[in-house]
């Protein structure tokens, strides 16, 4: 699937609205009571990028990326700006943010994740589009030096960890970065009346996200 590695205006995407999405069957028997069925394992979050066009060079900017990505055909980098941190949206990523995995002495790789709640049902997302330079690691609750001791690759969200710093049996690895959202244009048809924007209406401009 092909995939732009470049960030949907940040300014614009700042004012968008949208969220996660789940995908749930719900069959009400005859005595009342419900059958629920979880389809998708994952959310996919959607947005509508119109919230965010504020000016006639906002719809420029949009029409541009819009046109280089040939509508839906490719991917690209999308800022959600309720969540775009390993921790809250105020906060500054740590370390020690977000458990990744554990050590056996032997795995170098490992993918980068952000768990949601708690200890009652938690639900862990694959990071596969962190920022470049904003990823942190720690072992053992040690931080550690990114080219000297780890890399990542901000096209897969893989951390590995170099010759001579792969973590040993039992230790915990942990990670904060920033990361961005896959997603797509979810139309080839941009309608933008220009009559109709400056009289206050609000473009239509879908946006998904895509599993990769």
């Amino acid at each position: 699937m092909s995939f732009h590695d470049v960030r949907f205006p940040t300014a614009i995407s700042r004012n968008a609205q949208g969220g996660p999405e789940r995908r749930t069957d719900v069959v009400v028997l005859g005595s009342g009571y419900e059958e629920r069925n979880s389809r998708w394992a994952d959310s996919r979050r959607s947005y509508n990028a119109g919230y965010g066009v504020k000016s006639l060079d906002d719809l420029h900017q949009i029409i541009a990326f819009f046109e280089e990505r040939r509508g839906r055909l490719h991917a690209f980098r999308w800022r959600d700006p309720m969540d775009w941190k390993s921790c809250a949206p105020n906060g500054s990523p740590s370390a020690l943010d977000q458990t990744i995995g554990t050590g056996d002495g032997a795995t170098a790789a490992f993918q980068l994740t952000k768990t949601y709640g708690s200890a009652f049902a938690p639900w862990t997302r694959e990071i596969k589009k962190p920022v470049a330079d904003t990823v942190k690691i720690a072992v053992a609750g040690l931080d550690l030096v990114a080219a000297t001791d780890f890399a990542v690759d901000p096209s897969t969200g893989v951390v590995t960890f170099l010759e001579g710093h792969i973590p040993a049996a039992g230790q915990s690895i942990s990670a904060g970065f920033e990361f961005d959202v896959p997603v797509r244009f979810d139309t080839d048809k941009l309608e933008i009346s220009l009559s109709g924007f400056t009289s206050g209406a609000i473009p239509n401009i879908p946006i998904v996200e895509v599993r990769l």
